[in-house]
């Protein structure tokens, strides 16, 4: 996990699936805390960020 980030919270909206997903991952690896927000699909937005806390990162679900 890199630190370019670190203290910083990223929003990513449409994070539950696809690229929103990947750029959430992303973010987390670069030491962001992370708004998973899923609009549609709580359990994918829920999926996401355990995967990211998994990883050691930080994330939430809005």
């Amino acid at each position: 996990m890199s630190a370019a980030l670190d203290g910083r919270v990223a929003i990513v909206t449409g994070s539950a699936r696809n690229i929103g997903r990947a750029i959430a991952h992303a973010l987390a690896d670069h030491g962001a805390a992370v708004i998973v927000h899923g609009q549609s699909d709580r359990a994918a937005a829920d999926r996401v960020c355990r995967e990211i806390e998994e990883k050691g990162g930080r994330a939430h679900v809005h």
